[in-house]
């Protein structure tokens, strides 16, 4: 029995099957993306934009330095984008309460408005899919997608559940 078992987790890992899955992953996220792309190109924004306001939404009240990590691009990027989104009222910045340095980050109404636009297909795709796939098959792609993440730090956020709004 063992020995089925086996062969059948070797199948998933012959090289086409992994260079498949490389592919699904590119042409999923070719799709996931495009119609918030066509929103976010008539405001003059890109992706670097929609990840700003996606995870301060998620994170209302999210700092600057924990954005970064999130995001893992330089400060001047971040700086750029961010003074854009600041500038044209999509996000605050406040100072934080015990530490005055510290940049905490909300949506405007405008913001909350322009990331449920941005996410609603996004939405909706995933609903789709999981319907489709079923329970097992939800589950199985998250673990799939923890384990592409690197970062032990990163695959620990989703231990803890959805954050709290």
């Amino acid at each position: 029995m063992s020995d089925i078992k086996s062969a059948a987790n070797l199948l998933f890992l012959r090289e086409e099957e992994l260079r498949q899955g490389i592919e699904l992953l590119y042409y999923a996220y070719r799709d996931f993306t495009a119609e918030p792309d066509s929103m976010l190109a008539r405001y003059g924004f890109g992706r670097a934009h929609h990840r700003v306001i996606y995870f301060v939404g998620r994170h209302p009240q999210m700092s600057v330095s924990d954005l970064l990590g999130i995001l893992r691009i330089t400060k001047q990027s971040l700086s750029r984008v961010l003074g854009q989104l600041v500038r044209q009222g999509f996000i605050l910045q406040r100072p934080g309460s015990r530490d005055r340095r510290q940049r905490l980050l909300e949506l405007t109404e405008k913001g909350v408005e322009l990331e449920r636009q941005l996410s609603e297909n996004q939405r909706q795709r995933i609903a789709k899919a999981y319907r489709e796939a079923g329970a097992q098959a939800v589950e199985g792609f998250r673990k799939v997608m923890l384990g592409v993440i690197g970062s032990e730090a990163d695959r620990r956020r989703f231990e803890r559940g959805p954050p709290t709004r």
